[in-house]
C-alpha cells in the first residue's frame, strides 16, 4: 500500500479517535457547568492537570512500546514479544501508585493545585474516583497504541470513541435521573477507559492479532527505551496539563476563582485542538515506523509532508473558527451568565487559539522524530513547547501585561519551539538497516 493510501487509511481515524477521547474532560466540563456553576469548574480545572499526567504517562509508555514493537516487528525481531507485556506490568504499577495517592489523599490532591476549602469540598469526592481508576486509564493508552500499530486503526478508534460516548451518556444518567452530582460525573469518567479495553480485545484475541502477551521478567530497560520514543506523545498530553496548573497559579492571584473558571473554559477548549494533532500526529507514527523500519526511507518522508501541511490546514481553520464564534463558544460552559467570566475568557480564547498555528506543527512534527528514532530531536522540541517556554513566558508575559500576558504566552512559546523544530525535521533519519521486505 502506498504512502498516500496509508495515510488516508490512518489518519482519519485516529483524529476522530483522539478527539472523542478529548470529550471525556469537555462532557465533564459542560455537565458540572450546567449543575454546579463555576465552582465546579474551578474544581475540575484544577485536578485536571493530576488528569493529563496519568493519561500522559498511558500514552508515553504505550505510544513508546508500540513504536518499538512496530519497529522490531519490520526487522523481523523476536524482541518484538516482549514490549506489550512489559508496557502493561508498569503501566499498571504505576497506576496503583496514583490510585493510592487519589483514594487516601484527595484533599491533599487538590489542596496542593491550589484549592480552598470552599474548592477542595465541591471537588473531593470527584478526585477520590476518577484517580482510583489510574491504571484503567494507563493500560487504555497503552492496548490503544498497540491496536493501531498492529494494523487495526478502525478497532482502536472504535475503543476511543465507544468509551467517550460511554463517558457522555452515562455523565447524564449519573448526573441528573440519578442525581449524584459531581461524584457522578467522576464515575461515567473513570468507567470509560474500562470499555476502551474492552473493545480494544476484539483486536488482541483475534486470529488477525501478531501481539503476544508472553509473560516475561519487566524490564526498567526495556521500558526506559519504549519511553524515549514515546516522549512527543507523553508531553503533547501533559503541556496542556503543565500548562493549566501554572496558569491556575498565576490566575488566582491575577483574577481569583472566577479567572481560574474562565480558563477551565479555555483549557477544556483546547484539549479538544490538542487531540486534533496527537491525531495526526499518533496516525502518521505506525506509518512512518514502518517505512523506517524497512528502510524506505522515500515513504516516511512522503508521509511527514502529508502530516505536516495537514497540521497546518486545521489549525488555520480552528483558529477562525474561534475568532467569529468565541462568544457562542463561551456561552455553552457559562450557565450562570456570570458576565465577568464572560469577558475574561472571550478575550482569551482568541489571543491563546493563535498559538495553534506553531502548536499543530510543533506536536506533528516532535510525533514524527520520534517515530523515526530521532529521540533527541522530540524530546528537545516536546520539553520546550510542554515545560520549558510555556512556564518561562507564563511568568513573564503576565507581570508584563497582566491576564493578557498569560493568554498571550501559549504562542510565544509554540513559536519559539517551531524554531528549535525546524532545524531538526530537516536532519535525516539516522537508520543504518539494510531495507527488509515488508512483513
Amino acid at each position: 500500500m502506498t504512502a498516500k493510501k496509508l495515510f488516508f487509511k490512518y489518519v482519519p481515524q485516529n483524529i476522530l479517535g483522539m478527539v472523542g477521547l478529548s470529550l471525556y474532560v469537555l462532557a465533564d466540563t459542560f455537565f458540572i457547568a450546567q449543575k454546579t456553576g463555576s465552582d465546579g469548574i474551578t474544581a475540575l480545572n484544577l485536578v485536571l492537570p493530576v488528569y493529563s499526567f496519568i493519561f500522559a504517562i498511558g500514552q508515553m509508555i504505550g505510544v513508546g512500546s508500540a513504536i518499538r514493537f512496530s519497529i522490531a516487528a519490520a526487522r523481523e525481531s523476536d524482541d518484538k514479544d516482549h514490549y506489550f507485556f512489559n508496557a502493561v506490568f508498569w503501566g499498571t504499577v504505576i497506576g496503583l501508585v496514583f490510585a493510592a495517592v487519589g483514594f487516601f489523599m484527595p484533599d491533599k490532591v487538590i489542596s496542593i493545585m491550589g484549592g480552598d476549602s470552599d474548592i477542595i469540598k465541591v471537588g473531593e469526592t470527584y478526585t477520590r474516583i476518577f484517580m482510583s481508576f489510574a491504571p484503567f486509564f494507563i493500560c487504555n493508552g497503552i492496548c490503544g497504541a498497540f491496536v493501531r500499530n498492529d494494523g487495526s486503526p478502525s478497532v482502536a478508534m472504535a475503543a476511543t470513541l465507544g468509551s467517550s460516548f460511554f463517558n457522555i451518556v452515562m455523565d447524564y444518567v449519573f448526573m441528573y435521573p440519578l442525581n449524584m452530582g459531581m461524584p457522578g460525573a467522576a464515575l461515567a469518567t473513570a468507567l470509560a477507559p474500562v470499555v476502551g479495553i474492552l473493545i480494544c480485545l476484539v483486536h488482541l484475541l483475534s486470529k488477525k492479532c501478531t501481539i503476544a502477551f508472553h509473560v516475561h521478567k519487566p524490564s526498567i530497560v526495556r521500558l526506559f527505551r519504549s519511553c524515549q520514543l514515546g516522549v512527543s506523545a507523553f508531553v503533547g498530553e501533559i503541556s496542556s496539563g503543565v500548562t493549566t496548573a501554572a496558569f491556575n497559579g498565576i490566575i488566582l492571584k491575577l483574577a481569583d476563582n472566577i479567572g481560574v473558571a474562565a480558563y477551565g473554559v479555555i483549557a477544556n477548549t483546547s484539549i479538544v485542538a490538542v487531540s486534533v494533532f496527537n491525531g495526526i500526529a499518533q496516525g502518521c507514527q505506525p506509518i512512518i515506523s514502518r517505512f523506517y523500519g524497512e528502510g524506505d526511507k522515500s515513504s516516511a518522508r512522503k508521509v511527514v509532508k502529508m502530516g505536516i501541511v495537514t497540521a497546518i490546514l486545521i489549525a488555520v481553520t480552528m483558529m477562525v473558527c474561534v475568532f467569529i464564534f468565541n462568544s457562542q463558544i463561551v456561552g455553552i460552559f457559562n450557565s450562570e451568565h456570570d458576565r465577568q467570566l464572560a469577558v475574561y475568557a472571550e478575550r482569551g480564547i482568541r489571543i491563546y487559539f493563535a498559538g495553534f498555528i506553531f502548536a499543530g506543527i510543533n506536536i506533528v512534527g516532535a510525533g514524527l522524530l520520534s517515530a523515526m528514532e530521532q529521540a533527541r530531536g522530540a524530546f528537545i522540541v516536546s520539553i520546550s513547547r510542554g515545560f520549558v517556554s510555556i512556564l518561562v513566558f507564563a511568568f513573564l508575559l503576565s507581570a508584563l501585561f497582566g491576564l493578557d500576558g498569560v493568554w498571550a504566552a501559549f504562542p510565544t512559546a509554540e513559536f519559539v519551539t517551531l524554531l528549535l523544530l525546524l532545524p531538526n525535521m530537516k536532519h535525516k533519519p539516522n537508520n543504518s538497516e539494510p531495507k527488509l521486505r515488508s512483513a
